[in-house]
């Protein structure tokens, strides 16, 4: 049986307008890393592997929870969020979110635009971004151990989309919940990818950390 854990790396700089700039954990993103990573220890630490993306913020996760030697998988990087935006807004004038409020609406926008190859000039279309998200999952399931990936919230929820069936609708509100430094378990078992647990933050549930639940 495979068992995998997802995990999306710690807040990161939430008042960035590009990827460059948002790639970098802000102080917060590093101690939510640590304690996600404490909890881990303290619960059940072994993993047969470990893999991040390549991107900053996931690596510095996953360095903060303790796993330097992690693997490297760009399948794990995140979709394209801001070049999508920029085009989004540059073809349909549909400008991008001043706010959490504006975010919420905007993401099923950009994913809607994005699934039907509407948005052109585009880094990543979105087959590409389901095709090796999707693939990597699959490699992962026909082996048997438990496997860390530490990734992002976009990727994240392109899993659970796999694992679940669901329309682009629904994989946009499971976007939007994914907390930061966030545990998602699933189980391959009986040929099936199942869900075993969804943005869970068990280091973050004492009244003491609630300000440190973040989103964005």
């Amino acid at each position: 049986m495979a068992e995998i854990f997802l995990v999306r790396h710690g807040q990161a700089n939430y008042t960035a307008n590009s990827e460059a700039d948002y790639d970098r954990l802000t102080d917060l993103g590093q101690q939510q890393a640590r304690w996600l990573g404490a909890h881990l220890t303290n619960t059940n630490p072994h993993f047969d592997r470990v893999i991040t993306g390549t991107l900053n913020r996931q690596i510095n996760t996953a360095r903060a929870m303790g796993y330097d030697r992690a693997e490297q998988d760009t399948a794990l990087n995140e979709l394209p969020y801001f070049a999508l935006a920029q085009a989004l807004e540059a073809q349909f004038n549909i400008p991008a979110p001043k706010d959490a409020r504006d975010f919420a609406s905007h993401l099923p926008a950009v994913m809607d635009h994005w699934a039907q190859e509407k948005l052109t000039d585009v880094p990543e279309t979105f087959e590409a971004f389901t095709a090796r998200v999707t693939f990597l999952i699959d490699q992962l399931c026909a082996h048997s151990g438990r496997i860390l990936l530490i990734t992002s919230g976009g990727v994240i929820g392109m899993v659970m989309r796999h694992a679940l069936g669901l329309h682009n609708g629904a994989t946009s509100k499971m976007m939007l919940q994914i907390m930061n430094s966030s545990l998602h378990r699933l189980e391959y078992v009986h040929d099936q990818l199942m869900v075993g647990s969804f943005n869970a933050t068990p280091h973050l549930d004492s009244p003491d950390r609630a300000h440190a639940r973040t989103h964005v």
